[in-house]
C-alpha cells in the first residue's frame, strides 16, 4: 500500500466511521477497487484513529462519567449495595456514574459475539454480495426507524435494559454494511431516542469496542505488518492519522445536522452505493470473494 492509498483509506475511514452508512464496507469497497481488501485488521487499527477523535470531542463528558464512577465506587453516594457495587442511589444527578456501568452493560454484546464469530467477520462477512444486501436493507430499516420513532427520550432517561438493547443493536455493525452508528441510532429511535441522544450515545457505547478491537488487532498483526499482501505499519499509522482529524471534523458536523435534518440522505446514500456495488459485481469490476487479507 503506498502513500497515497493510505491516505485515500484513511480519509474514507474518517469521512464515513460515524455516519450511518458503514466504514467498513467502504473500507472494503475502495479497497478492492484499488486491487486488494486491506482487510479487517486494517479497518480495526484505522479506527482507533476516529475512535481518538470521540476521546477529544467528548473529553468533557467522559471526564465527568468518569469521576462520578470513580466516586461512586468509593461510595459518595450512599452506602446501600448498588453504592457497594459502584453504583449510585439513583438520584438524577448520579445519572452520569450510572452512565459508565450501561456502556460496560452494552458493550458486552459486541464483545462477546466478536470474539464467537471472529473468522466469520474477517472472511465470510467481508463477502461484497452479503454488504450489498446489509446496505439496502439496513437502509430500510433505519428510514423506517427514523420515521417511526417518537424521538423524545434523553440519554438522563436511559435504563439498563435500554443499554444492553443498544448493545445488540451497535453488535449488528459486525457484519460490514449495517454501520455501527446507524445500528446503535436505528436502535435508540425504536426505543423512542431523540436523534441526537441517539447519535451521541452510539459515540460514547463505540470507545469500549472499538479500542479493544483495535488495540486486539494491532497486537495481533505487529509482527505482520507489510507480511503476506498485508498493508505496512506506515500506511497503516498514515491513515489513522487521517482518520482522526478528518473523523474530529465529522463529529461536529454530524451532530449538527441530526438536530435539524432526518436521516433520509443517508437512507438513499446507501440504496444507491448497493445498486453501485451490485452493478459493478456484474460487470466484473469488484471480486465478491477477494482474499481479506489475514494476519
Amino acid at each position: 500500500m503506498g502513500l497515497g492509498e493510505a491516505i485515500l483509506l484513511g480519509l474514507v475511514q474518517g469521512l464515513t466511521e460515524f455516519l450511518p452508512i458503514s466504514s467498513s464496507a467502504h473500507l472494503r469497497i475502495i479497497g478492492d477497487l484499488l486491487g486488494s481488501d486491506p482487510g479487517a485488521a486494517f479497518t480495526a487499527i484505522t479506527q482507533l484513529g476516529t475512535e481518538t477523535a470521540v476521546l477529544l470531542y467528548f473529553r468533557h463528558d467522559i471526564v465527568r462519567i468518569a469521576t462520578a464512577w470513580w466516586r461512586a465506587l468509593r461510595g459518595a453516594y450512599g452506602t446501600d449495595w448498588r453504592s457497594r457495587a459502584g453504583m449510585p442511589a439513583g438520584q438524577a444527578s448520579d445519572h452520569d456514574a450510572l452512565m459508565a456501568w450501561f456502556i460496560a452493560l452494552g458493550s458486552l454484546p459486541i464483545v462477546i459475539l466478536g470474539l464467537l464469530f471472529q473468522d466469520a467477520i474477517e472472511q465470510t462477512f467481508r463477502n461484497l454480495w452479503l454488504i450489498a444486501l446489509t446496505l439496502a436493507g439496513f437502509a430500510l430499516v433505519l428510514g423506517w426507524a427514523d420515521g417511526r420513532g417518537a424521538k423524545q427520550r434523553e440519554l438522563s432517561q436511559l435504563t439498563g435494559r435500554h443499554a444492553l438493547q443498544f448493545g445488540f443493536w451497535q453488535a449488528l455493525a459486525l457484519i460490514p454494511g449495517v454501520s455501527r452508528s446507524g445500528g446503535t441510532i436505528t436502535g435508540g429511535l425504536l426505543m423512542g431516542y431523540t436523534r441526537e441522544a441517539a447519535a451521541r450515545y452510539s459515540f460514547l457505547l463505540a470507545i469500549p469496542a472499538v479500542f479493544g478491537s483495535g488495540l486486539f488487532q494491532l497486537a495481533k498483526s505487529v509482527d505482520d505488518f507489510g507480511k503476506g499482501g498485508t498493508p505496512g505499519f506506515g500506511a497503516t499509522l498514515v491513515a489513522t492519522l487521517v482518520a482522526f482529524v478528518v473523523g474530529y471534523l465529522v463529529i461536529i458536523v454530524f451532530l449538527k445536522i441530526v438536530s435539524t435534518f432526518s436521516y433520509k440522505p443517508f437512507v438513499y446514500y446507501r440504496l444507491g452505493l448497493a445498486a453501485l456495488v451490485v452493478i459493478l459485481l456484474l460487470t466484473g469490476v469488484l471480486d465478491a470473494n477477494s482474499a481479506p487479507v489475514t494476519t
